[in-house]
């Protein structure tokens, strides 16, 4: 059976549960994901527009318990 049937057997919570710990695991490796000059940019540009605006934003632990308190 493959990884991707045993995923779909999954409920929508848990999958995102999934996709976070593979997104963690990416993002304690981020040598491997060179950023080009562009991206480089573009994350300057947000950068500036959170600190122009810091209220705007919510800490992910806040928008993860929104989530599942929905469910």
């Amino acid at each position: 059976m493959s990884a991707h049937s045993e995923i779909k057997k999954l409920s929508v919570a848990e999958r995102i549960l999934v996709v976070e710990e593979i997104w963690d695991s990416i993002a304690k490796d981020q040598s491997a994901l060179p950023v080009t000059a562009a991206q480089r940019r573009e994350l300057d540009r947000r950068l500036r527009v959170h600190e122009a605006s810091p209220d705007d934003t919510a800490p992910w632990k806040a928008v993860r318990a929104r989530i599942k308190k929905k469910k």
